[in-house]
């Protein structure tokens, strides 16, 4: 990876979305919606307290996680396209 967050910073990769609902319809491409789901490819060190303190990651790479559906900030790395954003837009890691 060419990429290395800094901060508190978090890059995701989105997981692909179904293709078919639970009925077994055919969602096409131009109704699906981006997925909120994904997995963390790439973690920053922290955030820093006042002090100079570093404040320890809650998520590691590997880690599927939830998140807003509007938030980080598209970038293409070796050709993937991935989400890079703050820890604090993550909603929560799925087991």
């Amino acid at each position: 990876m060419a990429l290395k967050p800094l901060h508190d910073r978090v890059l995701v990769r989105r997981v692909e979305s179904e293709e078919k609902t639970a009925g077994g319809l055919i969602i096409p491409d131009s109704a699906k919606e981006k997925p909120a789901e994904g997995v963390v490819v790439a973690c920053g060190e922290g955030a820093r307290k006042d002090s100079g303190e570093l404040i320890a990651m809650a998520v590691k790479e590997g880690d599927k996680v939830l998140f807003g559906k509007w938030s980080g900030t598209e970038v293409t790395v070796d050709g993937q396209e991935l989400l890079m954003m703050k820890e604090s837009d993550i909603m929560g890691i799925l087991s």
